[in-house]
């Protein structure tokens, strides 16, 4: 009998390099690297794969690379046009099947049904997916599919060959990727790997014969009895998470390191997470503020605020909230709105000058700030100065399981 697989999973290969490769054609076929800033100890966030192959890795600093790789060819990460790719390749790929999520701006998995459940013809679309990627994006982009019956073992599978495609079940498991360290495996942490080696556990076949229940035991929580399972080859319903903050960080820029500096970027980002508050239909209920320094290390303060999603208010209560923090040659700094609640569920506040269900008149201001800069570009209309050093994409950052909204670009 065909063996049966329910997912497709297929990732972007060296995506942020390859982005720049499909907007400059002449970078095609040459080693690149991305950076956040072009700066000899700069970090590179990203390697094409002519990189990879020179020796080049995520995170090597740039002198370095240029040891390794004389030619490589560096461009700065430009997070609006990464985004917009992103976008452009869920279209494509809807061509040929439903995207049923993205895990991140380069991670997307699809849902198989019906007849496109055969192994043979699931490959087929994964073919396709490739094909259309091609095709309707850029020649530079490329993608590596994997099916399987579940999300996990797909996203193994697609692994095995880059760029390719090849798929995993239960029937070949777990011999087809017993090479790998376990370390390879997604939901296998640096912290869980002392613990497997404590019971025994060195490879992966040694992992697959584990019960679901003694994974559960040593991983101290539910997690290991999903990750075991769908190891095994099961399919496992994971419960829908509702969001419960928006938060920005930003490392600070030399020219940003004062206290004035850190407060001016912090009430930028602040200001960033009320426009996602209004756009997504929240009321935020809680701030956090943070700020880490260079000899005192990091100190923050959690508030519960009166339920809001007005600039301005939230504005004044960072105020009151920063001048309590300790500054001292600052490095970084963090705030978040927590404590989210969904605008439909709001029941207004009696003591207060909100109705249930219609925004304040601070909110209603807030919210044509938001149409006019949409309209207009970024800082049409700002709220109070800008910090010293104004940093590209404040707020609107790529970052793990984060895709940003096109229109926090503009916001």
């Amino acid at each position: 009998m065909e063996p049966q697989v329910s997912t497709l999973f297929f990732d972007m290969n060296s995506y942020f390099a390859s982005v720049w490769q499909a907007e400059e054609p002449a970078l095609r076929g040459r080693p690149v690297g991305v950076v956040t800033v072009n700066a000899p100890g700069a970090a590179l966030i990203a390697a094409s794969r002519e990189a990879k192959q020179a020796g080049v890795t995520g995170l090597m600093r740039v002198y370095e690379a240029r040891k390794i790789c004389p030619d490589i060819v560096l461009r700065e990460a430009q997070h609006d046009l990464f985004v917009d790719y992103h976008h452009r390749i869920m279209q494509a790929v809807d061509t040929v099947i439903p995207i049923h999520k993205a895990f991140s701006v380069d991670e997307f998995s699809c849902l198989l049904t019906g007849s496109q459940q055969g192994l043979a013809k699931a490959l087929s679309i994964g073919a396709d997916v490739q094909r259309a990627i091609l095709d309707l994006v850029n020649p530079a982009l490329n993608c590596s599919v994997g099916v399987a019956p579940n999300k996990m073992l797909a996203k193994v599978a697609a692994a095995l060959r880059k760029p390719g495609l090849d798929w995993l079940h239960p029937s070949v498991m777990p011999q087809k990727i017993a090479h790998l360290r376990l370390k390879e495996l997604p939901g296998v942490s640096k912290g869980i790997l002392p613990r497997l080696a404590a019971a025994g556990i060195h490879d992966v076949t040694a992992l697959h014969a584990m019960s679901p229940k003694a994974a559960r035991h040593l991983w101290r929580n539910v997690e290991g009895e999903r990750f075991i399972r769908q190891l095994q080859g099961e399919h496992v319903e994971y419960p829908e998470t509702a969001r419960h903050s928006f938060g920005h960080g930003q490392i600070l820029t030399p020219q940003n390191r004062t206290p004035e500096g850190a407060r001016l970027v912090a009430r930028r980002l602040l200001v960033k997470a009320a426009s996602r508050l209004r756009r997504e239909g929240f009321y935020a209920r809680s701030l956090h503020v943070g700020v880490k320094c260079e000899r005192l290390g990091r100190h923050s303060a959690d508030y519960k605020i009166a339920s809001t999603q007005d600039s301005l208010t939230l504005l004044r209560i960072f105020e009151r909230y920063w001048d309590m923090l300790r500054l001292e040659s600052p490095v970084s700094v963090t705030v978040a709105l927590g404590d989210l609640q969904p605008v439909q569920h709001d029941t207004g506040d009696l003591f207060a000058d909100r109705i249930a269900g219609e925004p304040t008149d601070g909110e209603a201001l807030c919210a044509s700030i938001d149409r006019l800069n949409a309209l207009f570009g970024q800082d049409t209309i700002r709220y109070g100065e800008l910090p010293p050093h104004k940093v590209a994409y404040t707020g609107a950052k790529i970052a793990f399981n984060r895709i940003p909204d096109r229109a926090e670009f503009k916001e």
